[in-house]
């Protein structure tokens, strides 16, 4: 019998998709205080699967969205108000869409 360790938070589905395989999943559910550090290293875990790519992986940038749905939800921060607050900011300092680079800010001051 092989045990592999994880340790990590995984979609509420894992355990299922486990044990169709035939295999025994040992989970525990999570405090609040725990889920809201896991999601913090959750997020951080697919931002460097995404890096870790040559090529924009789309199925990467869906868990990083997730991740970001469940930290908002874990918030009491509505979908509604995160775009608020988004297009607020695009209103403010724009997209990235120009591919702008910032080199460097001479000041005379």
């Amino acid at each position: 019998m092989i045990n592999t360790t994880y340790n990590k938070l995984v979609r509420d589905n894992i355990p299922n998709i486990i044990t169709s395989t035939g295999a025994i999943p040992n989970i525990r559910i999570l405090n609040d205080k725990e889920y809201s550090i896991c999601l913090r290293d959750k997020l951080v875990e697919e931002v460097k699967e995404f890096l870790a790519e040559e090529t924009d992986n789309i199925e990467e940038l869906v868990d990083i969205y997730e991740v970001i749905i469940a930290i908002l939800s874990n918030n009491n921060i509505s979908l509604k108000t995160f775009e608020e607050i988004r297009n607020k900011k695009v209103r403010e300092k724009g997209l990235f869409k120009n591919k702008v680079f910032l080199l460097s800010v001479q000041n005379d001051c």
